[in-house]
């Protein structure tokens, strides 16, 4: 197990990475006043483990699913914390994958103008990327992440244990952000390139996971509230992959960045950002993960989504995290039309 510690202006935040960080629970958490947020799914694989490690605290269940991240599902939080009679010191945990993270970490910034708050991130995907530097939120109007605050976890606990209960396709969604994170950084690059073939083997995943926090952790303390740009970098691949998920629904998060990565990665040899090798580097490792690119229909209108995109400054323009050369990365920013004509031109040619 790692300890990675994350310091930020607001407060400090510690990860513990890798076997047996789930051990670590009951130090964290004795003599708290404990409150639990998980979903359906979570909560039917692990429930027997909740009621270990978690002293009997009341436990509120929520549905399942992207589509349930929204008011009502925080309202449904704040409710049973304030039944439960939570106080300024107690302490939620949010136990599950990242829209459970996500709602709970924003209903623990905003309770009681907020109140402790630990991290057991059960997928991949969350603990390589949204239980890690304090981005909490909740979908609105169609809109993904646009009510949210900056609120750092004090502990994260990314135990690999979690990651067997996993399906594939979750797995994947989880590389997606690995990925991503080897594309900002070239010693995990490199890694990822020798272990291509280990993909799916749990050994390596927990490594590099290790690896992606260590890498955020260092992002996050030099631009917490994305003020400077530099925390920028870490939506690599998902201003086309959100707009694409808001559009289509059917596919995951993990998977939608990966289809990002892929398109904004021939739209950035287009426009002269990075150079074909390099491009062509990057879409072998995706390959691995991605099999094939679906077809999509009315993907013009998808892509006009990305409108909406918290990172575009001026009207009517799509800002774009796109990959330079190894280890770097370059903003670009394009009129929605050239924006929307690329994506249509570029997915039209693979499909």
């Amino acid at each position: 197990m790692q300890t990675i510690a994350l310091n930020t202006k607001s407060r400090p935040s510690t990860v513990l990475c890798g076997a047996g960080a789930a051990k670590q629970l009951d130090t964290i958490l004795d003599g708290k006043d404990v409150f639990v947020v998980t979903d359906e799914n979570v909560y039917g694989l692990y429930k027997d483990f909740i009621a270990e490690n978690f002293g009997g605290a009341p436990v509120c269940v929520l549905p399942a699913g992207e589509r349930h991240k929204n008011r009502h599902s925080l309202f449904t939080i704040l409710d049973k914390m304030l039944q439960a009679r939570l106080r300024r010191n107690s302490t939620l945990v949010a136990f599950g994958g990242g829209v459970v993270g996500d709602m709970g970490g924003l209903a623990a910034s905003l309770y009681m103008r907020g109140i402790h708050a630990v991290q057991v991130p059960t997928t991949l995907l969350a603990q390589v990327d949204s239980s890690v530097g304090g981005k909490t939120a909740i979908d609105h109007r169609g809109v993904k992440n646009v009510i949210g605050t900056f609120y750092q976890p004090e502990y994260v606990v990314c135990d690999p244990l979690f990651l067997r209960t996993l399906p594939q396709r979750e797995l994947k969604c989880g590389l997606g952000e690995i990925i991503k994170t080897g594309a900002l950084d070239a010693k995990i690059l490199d890694k990822l390139e020798r272990n291509a073939e280990r993909f799916f083997d749990f050994s390596f995943l927990e490594e590099i996971t290790a690896d992606c926090v260590r890498f955020k952790a260092g992002v996050v303390e030099k631009d917490e509230c994305e003020r400077s740009g530099l925390r920028k970098c870490l939506n690599m691949g998902h201003t086309t992959g959100h707009a694409l998920e808001l559009f289509y629904k059917r596919r995951s998060h993990g998977e939608y960045v990966l289809i990002g990565m892929l398109l904004e990665s021939y739209i950035a040899e287009k426009f002269d950002i990075c150079a074909h090798d390099y491009a062509e580097e990057l879409r072998a490792l995706i390959g691995k993960v991605l099999k094939r690119v679906p077809r999509f229909e009315n993907i013009a209108e998808a892509a006009g989504l990305a409108l909406y995109d918290k990172k575009n400054q001026g009207e009517n323009e799509v800002s774009l995290i796109l990959p330079a050369k190894r280890g770097e990365f370059a903003e670009l920013r394009l009129t929605d039309e050239d924006y929307i004509g690329s994506v249509e031109e570029i997915a039209g040619g693979l499909a």
